[in-house]
């Protein structure tokens, strides 16, 4: 077999598709803000570069941003909004009550997507392993490039007067220009 076709399967098979984004959230001075960036890839291909993976929910009142399969995460997308009308005043009840349905679910065990979920008291990492987690210093992201826009945003927020919003962006186009599955195509919502 050549070696580029080789490398080309090995690198789809290995590289999840769960991490193949950037979604970050800042908290600061009152205010949330949440941004991913616009890349699609499939395998080693970018496949659209203007995607929208923020979406506000239960009015605007809500907005969470989702890292992973396209279609999985629209399906944990369309549940977890079941699960806010059921609760629309209890954000931690409401992603409890989709974690404790994604770990027990067969079929919604499979699936292969994070979200961060942002209202305005509260910030929180949802996880197909059943992780439910609210960061100590309001920062939390997730994808290839959430370790890089993280660090940005926490070097941002304790060496700058940036509001939370400009962070996000500022954090993003830095994890745009380290992180392959990164594009610096970035929607960013605030409450």
């Amino acid at each position: 077999m050549p070696v580029l076709p080789f490398l080309v399967q090995w690198m789809t098979l290995t590289i999840p598709y769960d991490s193949m984004t950037t979604i970050l959230t800042v908290r600061r001075e009152g205010k949330v803000a949440i941004g991913g960036d616009g890349q699609v890839t499939l395998g080693c291909s970018v496949m659209k570069a203007d995607a929208n993976k923020i979406r506000k929910l239960l009015d605007g009142k809500v907005i969470t941003g989702f890292a992973g399969s396209t279609a999985d995460a629209f399906a944990l997308l369309e549940r977890f909004e079941l699960k806010l009308k059921d609760h629309p005043s209890n954000l931690l009840r409401a992603a409890t009550e989709l974690a404790k349905e994604w770990r027990t679910d067969r079929i919604l065990r499979r699936l292969e997507a994070m979200m961060i979920v942002v209202a305005e008291s509260s910030t929180l990492l949802l996880s197909g392993t059943g992780d439910v987690i609210a960061p100590s210093d309001g920062i939390l992201a997730i994808g290839s490039g959430g370790d890089y826009a993280m660090s940005a945003a926490k070097a941002l927020v304790a060496h700058s007067n940036l509001s939370a919003t400009e962070i996000v962006k500022e954090a993003l186009k830095i994890a745009a220009e380290i992180d392959i599955y990164t594009n610096d195509n970035a929607v960013i919502e605030e409450l």
